[in-house]
């Protein structure tokens, strides 16, 4: 099982899930971050940690958020890894609580 990072990530991509992770399995896009499913050993500690709720068990995904499993999976295996919590986009309190934001991620 994997947790996967949802839409609620997009243009706000806030790392704080980043430095908890004990196995470095995140990956940095320009305005998202994804879990690599194959590295994500299930320990759960970024979940509390991301301020958006963006992230969830792969078996717990909300509604409509399903396509975010592949997602991430495509996407680990482009982007550079990430293992250090970095400043927030300038403009991330802007988005934390705008929906359907889909349209926004840069690949």
């Amino acid at each position: 099982m994997t947790f996967v990072v949802t839409e609620s990530c997009i243009r706000c991509k806030l790392t704080d899930c980043v430095e908890v992770c004990p196995v470095d399995c995140f990956y940095e896009g320009p305005n998202f971050l994804v879990i690599h499913p194959d590295e994500c050993i299930d320990c759960a500690l970024c979940e509390p940690e991301c301020p958006v709720n963006a992230i969830y068990s792969e078996d717990e995904l909300p509604e409509g958020q399903e396509e975010f499993l592949e997602l991430n999976a495509r996407l680990a295996e482009k982007w550079p890894n990430i293992s250090v919590k970095k400043d927030a986009p300038a403009d991330a309190d802007d988005w934390r609580d705008i929906s359907d934001k889909r349209q926004y991620l840069e690949e």
